[in-house]
């Protein structure tokens, strides 16, 4: 690479990480609103319900282990249940619960919103920026 290409890509990288910043903690400051602990409302906006919770750790990227705490919390407030695998036995999917589809919408709505601030962009900007990411993420599958 030369030194231009190589000055492109810091660059671009420390602006991805400033965005992704931006992002998380505008998300961390929705799930306080909410009273969430962080992980716990990632994991709810993210969670297919049912899904086992091995398809949870997957999502977050940790370890099942840490998985069990958060889903701990969430199943303490209310927001979702265990419930065996019609399949197999030996595992359990997690089921949102009705206040938890409900406060998963409030969580995903109030996200949308905030993240709407930062990208503000015309509808092209926004359209041609979620190609490009989307094109960076396929690049790496």
């Amino acid at each position: 690479m030369s030194g231009d290409a190589d000055q492109v890509v810091t660059e671009l990288t420390d602006l991805v990480f400033q965005v992704a910043g931006r992002l998380r903690a505008d998300f961390n400051a929705t799930a306080a609103e909410l009273d969430l602990p962080p992980a716990q409302a990632l994991a709810l906006i993210n969670l297919r319900s049912p899904a086992p919770m091995r398809d949870l750790a997957e999502l977050l990227a940790c370890d099942a282990s840490n998985v069990t705490g958060i889903v701990n919390g969430l199943e303490r407030r209310g927001l979702v249940v265990r419930r065996p695998s019609p399949t197999d036995r030996r595992v359990r999917h997690l089921v949102l619960t009705e206040e938890g589809e409900r406060r998963r919408a409030e969580l995903r709505a109030r996200s949308h919103d905030k993240a709407a601030g930062i990208f503000a962009l015309p509808p092209e900007g926004r359209n041609q920026l979620r190609d490009l990411l989307a094109a960076l993420l396929a690049a790496r599958d």
